[in-house]
């Protein structure tokens, strides 16, 4: 294991503000989940957030009929469970382990010292909230003007992160609920992308992106 430079965040918490990072690593509990495994559930009783280890989550809302919307996929570094320590209200959605995880939790109040000692870092708190309405906001934009291939393109990239080659970590029926539309168009979708050229598949779950520039340019609108 390397050993990190002083004042360095650990890379689990890399993605958080520096500061707001090194604090909450020192006093969060490291806990695995199967893959499967939940989290969360949407009406818990919420005491801790969670920052992703190792491994990828599933954030997901369900209607009363069973039927579920996978909001997004976080990768290490990720933190999720926030909102409640701002609000004290029930947790607002499911988080799943896509793959087996480890996370580091923090409690609410271990949270709460932390601030209180040092209210400066309520920046690096509003920094998180900043971030949490410009992923809404663009999860409403892509809704509105993204058509199934653009939004299939864009989580295919968001899954695959800075990997050209990776294993598709949920079922055709969750990659479907995380695009928000039927399992044929998806598949649909991505045959287009191997007949362009831009995506290689291979037993069903091994992507190759051979073209990223154009799979990306699929996603603006």
């Amino acid at each position: 294991m390397q050993s990190r430079r002083p004042g360095e965040p650990p890379e689990s918490f890399g993605s958080l503000p520096r500061a707001l990072a090194g604090e909450l690593a020192s006093r969060a509990t490291a806990r695995r989940y199967r893959r499967g495994e939940y989290i969360c559930h949407a009406g818990d009783v919420a005491t801790r957030l969670f920052v992703v280890q190792s491994g990828r989550i599933a954030i997901a809302v369900r209607a009363r009929d069973g039927r579920e919307s996978v909001a997004a996929v976080l990768g290490p570094g990720a933190l999720f469970g926030e909102l409640p320590f701002f609000d004290t209200e029930p947790r607002s959605s499911d988080a799943r382990a896509l793959t087996p995880v480890l996370l580091g939790e923090v409690e609410y109040t271990a949270v709460r010292a932390v601030v209180d000692a040092n209210p400066s870092l309520l920046w690096d708190v509003t920094l998180i909230l900043t971030r949490r309405l410009r992923a809404t906001d663009e999860a409403l934009a892509d809704a509105m003007f993204l058509d199934v291939t653009g939004r299939t393109a864009k989580r295919l990239l968001q899954i695959a992160g800075p990997d050209n080659e990776f294993s598709l970590p949920v079922t055709q029926e969750e990659l479907a609920a995380m695009v928000g539309a039927s399992r044929e168009r998806v598949n649909k979708a991505i045959a287009t992308f191997v007949r362009l050229g831009w995506l290689q598949v291979s037993a069903r779950t091994r992507y190759r992106i051979l073209d990223r520039a154009e799979l990306e340019a699929r996603t603006h609108v």
